[in-house]
């Protein structure tokens, strides 16, 4: 009776999606292909309650768990059958353990708080020396649930309280709130204030972050602030590159900062004409970043061998604010960190990998939050794909360069 169900089930599923049956391989009794949003839907459903936000063509679907702090764990711009654009660590998941330092179960976008390193850390007890060893994530942003608030076809709302505690000893009680939208192509084109072809297939989600200080005690500089710090875990390929637009105009400084795990050699990093373009193949551990004074709203990558342009787009203030410094070391200057980063997962020492994965993060300016104050940070993520001649027109615009000299890079 159990097998006939599932069967039910699945044909269900299929029908509702206009899928061709005889494209459908079953992989450890999953009804789609690895790789496929489909695939990674049964996959995390084995595991947890997940909440799927989906428009009305059902194309453009993401997959979120509240298991994971209102985790965006993966998207797609064509169904079920359609390409999974986030990395899910799939053998983290199935070893089902827990890990002291970090969980690293994936996700595309998940929420975190910064700063990382220094005197006002949350990831390091007081007097602790900044090595890995002593390194760990605050369980609540990091295997701990947050609680839906609600939700709807094309959106979810969740909340948690959280008690910190920093480096130096600064006790912090806030309460975080995550909101995520599914954008429609109109709120797409709106965003990005340009027209959408309907031959390239996309999607686009919103996600609105803020932390409000229910404390009795005001947040004050002296002690330690807090900012939000939002990364999106994607899956690599042998030719994604990461492009970064920075504004030129600046001097003095240097350009990019690209030593948090050791210098990045130059055949995976080239800087010209305005742009930063970062090898983000998932087999060489680097971390690139750019200050407030460098960066501009938009960071994104090109994926020739899938032909994905991903564009991440997050609030940026036009006057230049103080952000974290997470480097793991105590900071002369702990509020000149960066506002937009790009990591690069690789072998560590023992030669052991997480990934293969690579991510674009975007991080808040800290605020001095009176008690009943907030922070908010807004990060949005599209994914286009489609005709090489319509990306390039996207990648022009969005990224200030077409594909095509992308791929000329590397």
């Amino acid at each position: 009776m159990k097998k006939i169900s599932v069967y039910i089930l699945v044909m269900i599923s299929l029908s509702c999606t206009n899928i061709n049956n005889n494209n459908i391989k079953t992989i450890n009794n999953m009804a789609y292909q690895q790789g496929t949003f489909g695939y990674d839907l049964e996959f995390l459903k084995k595991f947890q309650e997940v909440i799927v936000l989906q428009d009305s063509t059902g194309n453009s679907q993401v997959i979120i768990s509240p298991a994971l702090q209102g985790r965006v764990m993966t998207s797609t711009a064509a169904g079920l059958n359609g390409s999974s654009f986030g990395w899910i660590n799939y053998k983290f998941f199935n070893e089902k353990k827990t890990v002291s330092h970090f969980n690293p179960y994936g996700g595309e976008e998940r929420f975190w708080l910064g700063p990382e390193g220094g005197q006002y850390s949350i990831f390091f007890k007081q007097g602790d020396k900044f090595v890995f060893d002593n390194w760990n994530v605050p369980k609540e942003i990091d295997n701990e649930p947050f609680q839906v608030v609600s939700k709807s076809q094309t959106s979810a709302k969740f909340e948690r309280e959280m008690h910190l505690v920093n480096y130096s000893g600064t006790k912090f009680d806030l309460k975080v709130t995550r909101e995520i939208k599914l954008l429609s192509k109109s709120d797409i084109e709106k965003i990005l204030g340009l027209p959408i072809s309907d031959e390239i297939k996309s999607v686009g989600f919103e996600t609105n972050n803020t932390i409000c200080n229910i404390g009795k005690e005001n947040w004050t500089k002296d002690k330690g602030l807090l900012s939000i710090w939002i990364l999106s875990m994607l899956t690599p390929s042998p030719t994604t590159t990461v492009v970064v637009p920075y504004k030129e105009s600046v001097n003095p400084g240097k350009i990019v900062n690209d030593d948090y795990f050791g210098k990045i050699p130059e055949n995976r990093l080239k800087i010209a004409n305005g742009k930063i373009y970062y090898k983000a193949d998932g087999k060489q551990r680097g971390k690139i970043g750019l200050t407030p004074l460098r960066a501009k709203p938009f960071i994104g990558s090109y994926d020739a061998e899938n032909k994905v342009l991903t564009i991440a787009n997050f609030s940026l203030p036009e006057q230049a604010g103080e952000y974290v410094n997470s480097k793991w070391e105590i900071h002369k200057n702990p509020y000149s960190g960066d506002a937009v980063n790009s990591y690069n997962d690789g072998p560590v020492d023992n030669g052991t990998q997480m990934g293969p994965f690579y991510e674009i993060e975007s991080s808040s300016p800290v605020k001095e939050l009176k008690s009943g104050e907030s922070l908010i940070h807004t990060h949005r993520t599209f994914h286009f794909k489609g005709d090489m001649k319509l990306l390039n027109e996207l990648s022009l615009k969005l990224l200030e360069t077409p594909v095509d000299s992308i791929l000329k890079v590397f």
